[in-house]
């Protein structure tokens, strides 16, 4: 006999139906919710960095490597090319101004000076017998005045008489007239033998002139020449020490060429290479410090160099007061230089978050400490170990400064202890 079975309320197709339902209502709940703007990490908080916001002393300032080089420097370049031909002293030698470093050889330069010699010999003989030549033409000149000086006395003392006994009619007029044309002639040849003395000595001393002149200049080229010659002899200019002296014996250096230099150990200064980014605010009076040992110097710009190579320029530092007694050339100094004076700010410290947020944001911990959310912030001047906090955050805050390079877009941090 049939009989009714009481119907289930919950069979499996019911049972399926509503976990599906209840499993997409959780779904779309949970999309909702992550795309909400409020998504959530767990962070190890041993895992990460957590700074303090203080208020304190704030000086922006940009490391540097400098240098230490001698205060002058005095290069050794070749005045004469030639071939070297005996080195004197070598590299890091202490030199006294005027001892010789090297000696080059220059046979066309030899020449020239012989030749050079042999043209100023040559002027002075001609000089020595022009000068002889104008003496015995003077004397014979002189000569021939005397003579004239004595026709015309002669001339003068008969014209004289016979003007006398012309006018007491003792004597014709044909023979007086002939006494005075005789003295009239004497007086005129007189004076033409002046001029004529006179200007031959005004030509000889012209003449002796123009070849002093051609021989003092001769005799200067001469001396030039000389001191070529002997620039083939390099010496030190300067007391100092030899350094970086590039030069074998039988090599050829030409004109102009470095072969080293002398560093004047009166005092140091220091060498920096600096980004071009700062050459705008790189300028002479800057200050700047490092630490040697356990005592702190300082340094101040004295020279900006503004060419750009390869991305840097550089500037000469010099010691404010004494340098290190035991500083060295070439030693390596890590400088703190300053682009501003110091004041008081907001401090936060450096770390890797700015290379996800570029400053514009940071994670702020909570006051119990269990999580971290996103807060906007402005960020002022830097240097190496602060940046300056001009907005969004006050002091006694705390923030994460680690790297956030594994939080995502996350806008809350769960720390777990």
């Amino acid at each position: 006999m049939d009989r009714t079975l009481p119907k289930k309320k919950w069979n499996s197709k019911k049972i399926t139906t509503i976990a599906g339902i209840t499993a997409l209502v959780v779904l779309i709940t949970g999309s909702i919710y992550f795309t909400s703007g409020k998504s959530k990490l767990n962070v190890d908080s041993e895992r990460i960095t957590v700074s303090e916001i203080s208020k304190g002393k704030f000086q922006e300032f940009i490391p540097v490597n400098g240098i230490v080089m001698p205060l002058t420097t005095i290069y050794l370049d070749a005045a004469e090319g030639g071939r070297v031909e005996e080195k004197y002293v070598e590299d890091g030698a202490m030199m006294k101004k005027g001892e010789p470093v090297m000696r080059l050889s220059n046979t066309d330069l030899e020449l020239s000076l012989a030749n050079q010699e042999t043209a100023v010999f040559d002027v002075l003989t001609q000089m020595q017998n022009t000068r002889n030549n104008a003496q015995q033409n003077t004397v014979s000149k002189l000569n021939q005045l005397a003579d004239v000086d004595n026709g015309l006395q002669e001339a003068e003392r008969k014209y004289v008489m016979n003007k006398k006994l012309f006018e007491q009619r003792i004597i014709g007029s044909q023979e007086f007239k002939s006494s005075e044309n005789e003295y009239k002639y004497q007086v005129r040849k007189k004076k033409l033998s002046e001029r004529i003395l006179s200007q031959d000595s005004v030509s000889v001393r012209q003449q002796l002139k123009q070849m002093n002149e051609s021989y003092d200049r001769m005799s200067n080229a001469l001396q030039l020449m000389k001191k070529k010659v002997g620039d083939l002899i390099v010496r030190a200019p300067v007391d100092g020490q030899l350094t970086s002296m590039d030069a074998e014996i039988g090599q050829n250096k030409n004109k102009g060429e470095r072969l080293g230099q002398i560093d004047v150990l009166s005092g140091f200064k220091v060498r920096a290479d600096i980004d071009e980014h700062y050459i705008t605010r790189i300028f002479p009076g800057l200050t700047g410090d490092f630490q040697l040992g356990e005592k702190q110097y300082k340094l101040h710009i004295k020279k900006v160099f503004t060419q750009v190579t390869n991305g840097r320029f550089q500037v000469d530092m010099e010691f404010v007061g004494k340098a290190p007694g035991n500083i060295r050339r070439g030693q390596t100094l890590q400088v703190r230089l300053a682009l501003g004076d110091e004041t008081t700010a907001l401090l936060l410290a450096r770390g890797g978050f700015y290379q996800q947020t570029g400053g514009n944001w940071i994670f702020k911990v909570s006051n119990d400490g269990k999580t971290a959310f996103k807060v906007d912030i402005q960020l002022g001047r830097q240097n190496p170990d602060y940046y300056e906090i001009l907005n969004g955050l006050k002091p006694g805050d705390k923030v994460i400064t680690s790297s956030y390079e594994t939080f995502g877009d996350v806008q809350e941090l769960i720390l777990k202890r």
